[in-house]
C-alpha cells in the first residue's frame, strides 16, 4: 500500500495558498572548475537524474483517497518527466547578483503544481564570470527528514568528481492504485490499527473546510482560489502579535535578497564575548532589524522587543527519529531591537538562549556540519514545518539558522561559492530570514512580501552594519572590510542613520554643558 500523508503533511498542503506559497528553497551559485569545464543545464539535469534514487518521494505524487475516508497517498508519478522538474533559465550576460534576485523573486512568488511531484530546480545560466545559479523549490510536504530528505543534500560532492553515491537502476514506477484499492487500503488501515486511525481522521477533521480543499485542488479540483486562500489563512496558527510592524496582508508576490558576511567575523565576537556563533547571528538580525525599522520610522516605545519564532535542533528522543540524528524543536526568541548598545542587545539575546543549551537536549554546531552531504537544506525545510506546526504562538518573524561545512562542495564538478536558504512567508507575516554557514561565509537569505516591503536593500545594508557594530566591541576593529555594494537607497539610508546619531550626540552633548 502506498505510503499516506501524515496530518501535518495534509495540513501542509492545506497552508499552500496563492498568496502563500508552501515551497521551501534554496539558491546556490556555482562556479566552474578546471576540471570540471563549462556547466550548464544538461550537467544539472543529469546530476539530479543519477541521484533521485536517493529521494524516491521526488517521483512521487499526491493522491486523494475517494470520499476522503483517509488522508492522501503518495503514489509513483507513471508520467514522470525530469524536464518539467528542471527547467533552464538565463540572465542577460552578464548577469548580475540583484538580476538573480530579482529572478528568484518571480519564481518564489508560484506555486507548486499540485497534480505533479512536488518541487522544481531552475539552472539559471548567465552569471557574471561564468557563473551559474541553481534555484531549488520543494513543498514542506515533500521533505520530512525521514523517509526524505532535500535534493540539494545528495547532489553535492565533497571532491569535484562527480563521484556518483552507487550506480542506480533504471526506475520502475509501482503501478497507481485505482480509486477501489484506495478505499479498501483506507478501510483496512482503519481495522488494523484504530487509534493511528482517529489522529488521521483528526487531522482531516482540524480545520476542515481548508484541508478538504487543499486536498481537492491535488487531485484537480475547481473550487475557487479565494475560498481555499482564506480557508488555509484560517488554518494558520503563529500570527503576529497585534501592532507588529511586520505583520500585515501578504500578496502573491515576493522580494529576495541576500547578505553575504565572512564567518570569521562573527566567530571574532564570539571569542571576545563567550557567546555562541548562534547567538551573534540572531543579535545581528536584533540589530539589522532595529535599524531598518528607524528608517521606516522609529522603533515604537510599546515594542521594545520583536519575537522570532526560531527552530533549534535538539538531540531524538523515542517521539521520533529522523535520517539526520537530530530533531528541530521550535524556539520562541524575543530579539531586543528597542536596545540602543550592540554589545547588550547580545547578553540580552544569549541570556534567553541559554535555558535550550542548558536543557540537555541541544545540539551543537560541529554536529550539524558532521551530518553527511549538505543537511542545511534539509534542517531549513523541518524548521519551517516546525513554525507551520506551532500554533497559538504569535510572533513576529521567522529566523532559520543552521550551520553548514566548513569546506568546499561540488555538484558536476563546479563549486558551490554561495548558498542562500529561501524561507517562505506565512499568512500575516512579511518577513522571513534564513541564514547558512558555510565554506568560511554566513548567507543570509531574505524573503519579504514585494508590495509591503520595498526597502529590502536597506534592511540588508542595516544587517551588514549590525555585524560591524558587533565587531566593533572586539580587537578586530578596523579590519573588517565591506561585503557587498550597497545600492543607493540603502546608502543614503545608512546615511541618515549616521546623520540621526550624530544629532543625538549633539543633543546629549548641549545636555551635558547645561
Amino acid at each position: 500500500m502506498p505510503q499516506r500523508l501524515t496530518p501535518l503533511e495534509v495540513s501542509l498542503l492545506a497552508l499552500d495558498t496563492s498568496r502563500t506559497p508552501g515551497h521551501v528553497g534554496t539558491v546556490t551559485v556555482l562556479e566552474p572548475t578546471p576540471e570540471s569545464g563549462e556547466i550548464d543545464h544538461e550537467t544539472i539535469g543529469a546530476l539530479i537524474e543519477s541521484r533521485l534514487a536517493y529521494v524516491p518521494r521526488y517521483r512521487q505524487r499526491v493522491v486523494a483517497v475517494p470520499g476522503r475516508l483517509a488522508a492522501p497517498v503518495w503514489v509513483d508519478d507513471e508520467d514522470f518527466d525530469l524536464s518539467f522538474h528542471v527547467r533552464p533559465a538565463a540572465l542577460p550576460r552578464p548577469g548580475t547578483p540583484d538580476q538573480l534576485r530579482e529572478l528568484v523573486g518571480q519564481l518564489l512568488s508560484r506555486r507548486l503544481d499540485r497534480s505533479r511531484p512536488l518541487w522544481e530546480v531552475h539552472v539559471v545560466e548567465g552569471l557574471e564570470g561564468g557563473r551559474m545559479a541553481v534555484v531549488e523549490k520543494a513543498h514542506l510536504a515533500l521533505v520530512d527528514g525521514g523517509d526524505t530528505v532535500d535534493l540539494a543534500q545528495v547532489l553535492l560532492d565533497a571532491d569535484e568528481e562527480s563521484s556518483a553515491l552507487g550506480a542506480p537502476g533504471a526506475w520502475n514506477p509501482a503501478l497507481e492504485p485505482g480509486p477501489t484499492d484506495l478505499v479498501v487500503g483506507a478501510l483496512w488501515e482503519s481495522a488494523q490499527d484504530p487509534v493511528r486511525a482517529v489522529d488521521n481522521l483528526r487531522g482531516l477533521v482540524t480545520g476542515a473546510l481548508g484541508i478538504a480543499l487543499a486536498v481537492g485542488e491535488v487531485v484537480g479540483g475547481t473550487l475557487g482560489t479565494s475560498l481555499g486562500d482564506m480557508a488555509g489563512d484560517a488554518l494558520r496558527g503563529g500570527r503576529p502579535p497585534a501592532g507588529s510592524p511586520l505583520a500585515g496582508t501578504v500578496s502573491p508576490s515576493r522580494r529576495f535578497a541576500t547578505l553575504r558576511v565572512p564567518l570569521a567575523d562573527l566567530q571574532a565576537v564570539h571569542e571576545a564575548h563567550g557567546h555562541t556563533v548562534n547567538d551573534v547571528v540572531l543579535a545581528v538580525v536584533a540589530g539589522g532589524l532595529r535599524s531598518w525599522l528607524m528608517t521606516r520610522g522609529g522603533v515604537g516605545q510599546s515594542r521594545r522587543t520583536l519575537r522570532a519564532l526560531v527552530p533549534m535542533s535538539v538531540l531524538e528522543d523515542e517521539a521520533g527519529t529522523s535520517s539526520l540524528g537530530v530533531q528541530v524543536a521550535p524556539h520562541l526568541q524575543d530579539l531586543p531591537v528597542g536596545e540602543p548598545n550592540a554589545l547588550v542587545r547580545l547578553h540580552q539575546v544569549a541570556y534567553s538562549t541559554k535555558a535550550h543549551r542548558d536543557s540537555g537536549r541541544a545540539v551543537d554546531a560541529r554536529t550539524l556540519t558532521d551530518i553527511a552531504g549538505f543537511a542545511p537544506a534539509t534542517l531549513h525545510v523541518l524548521g519551517v514545518r516546525v513554525a507551520a506546526e506551532t500554533v497559538r504562538r504569535p510572533h513576529d518573524v521567522l529566523v532559520t539558522n543552521v550551520p553548514g561545512p566548513q569546506l568546499p562542495l561540488f555538484a558536476g564538478g563546479a563549486r558551490m561559492t554561495e548558498t542562500f536558504p529561501v524561507v517562505p512567508l506565512s499568512a500575516g507575516h512579511l518577513l522571513a530570514v534564513g541564514v547558512t554557514s558555510y565554506d568560511g561565509g554566513v548567507f543570509f537569505g531574505l524573503t519579504a512580501d514585494r508590495e509591503a516591503i520595498d526597502d529590502l536593500d536597506v534592511l540588508v545594508q542595516c544587517l551588514d552594519d549590525a555585524v560591524g557594530d558587533l565587531l566593533d566591541t572586539t580587537d578586530q576593529v578596523g579590519r573588517r572590510q565591506p561585503t557587498r555594494a550597497a545600492s543607493p537607497a540603502a546608502r543614503r539610508a545608512a546615511a541618515s542613520k549616521a546623520a540621526a546619531r550624530a544629532e543625538a550626540a549633539r543633543r546629549r552633548a548641549s545636555v551635558r554643558r547645561s
